[in-house]
């Protein structure tokens, strides 16, 4: 009886939220063909996720609308986040003549504070760690979110994940949950024992499957490059999103897991 009723009590503190992770590839399907924006937001919003990491989002680009019938007037985070995420932040990484673009979190939950960290190395990659603070109603400890596009060079994407570790190791109280998603970038699987040992995240397909997910190419996925790493909080249900429709959408397979706190 002690035993049943100690595992309500745990229960009933025990919340959890969804979080989905997709490289956006800037509202336009495989080598750029067509603009599918429209098409994207209704797939994330299907997902019902509460707290949504995106990479390779448009903040602005001055000649898309002229081109694109269907190419929104807000930047992209907005217009995918609309009336369903109340809340986001965008941390732009790479500017270019006609716009910008970077990382992205939709949150249902209110975003109290948010800062960019520019990890660039060199060359004309252009990368970042999108931090945000999300205060949960009725939790005392804010629950930390990064979202990360790393290098396409193992080298940088070392260097990269040493930031990270250190951005952790400053900016999130020792005790706090924390989840970091996104676009790795990672083919050699070399990100899970320097983030376990330098931050102790870990991966939640890796703790669920005993590896991570295939996500790249999304038409037939190879490649295992994005992730889900948490500390303070368990993963569950991990899941890689269907082909249809996601491989029409993206280049990247989606992931969701639902994050008991």
């Amino acid at each position: 009886m002690v035993a049943a009723q100690e595992a309500l009590a745990m229960a009933a503190r025990t919340f959890s939220i969804k979080v989905l992770t997709v490289n956006i590839h800037k509202g336009f399907t495989f080598f750029n063909r067509k603009f599918i924006l429209p098409e994207l937001r209704e797939a994330v919003r299907s997902v019902g996720a509460d707290v949504v990491f995106l990479q390779e989002v448009t903040g602005s680009h001055a000649k898309h609308p002229d081109k694109f019938d269907n190419y929104p007037d807000s930047p992209h985070y907005e217009f995918l986040a609309d009336t369903i995420w109340p809340q986001f932040a965008y941390g732009r990484n790479a500017v270019y003549t006609h716009g910008d673009h970077g990382n992205a979190i939709m949150s249902k939950f209110p975003i109290v504070r948010y800062e960019n960290h520019d990890v660039s190395i060199s060359g004309p990659e252009r990368r970042g760690l999108l931090h945000c603070e999300l205060h949960i109603p009725g939790h005392k400890v804010n629950v930390h979110a990064i979202c990360v596009h790393l290098s396409l060079t193992e080298a940088h994407r070392t260097k990269q994940m040493d930031m990270l570790c250190q951005l952790v190791h400053k900016a999130v109280p020792v005790h706090a949950p924390l989840v970091v998603a996104g676009d790795f970038n990672d083919w050699r699987h070399r990100a899970h024992r320097q983030l376990a040992e330098g931050a102790a995240l870990h991966e939640v397909f890796v703790q669920a499957h005993g590896h991570p997910a295939r996500t790249f190419p999304a038409r037939l996925p190879l490649l295992r490059l994005d992730r889900i790493y948490v500390r303070n909080a368990i993963g569950h249900a991990p899941m890689v999103l269907p082909s249809k429709p996601w491989s029409h959408l993206s280049d990247h397979a989606p992931l969701a897991a639902e994050i008991a706190l």
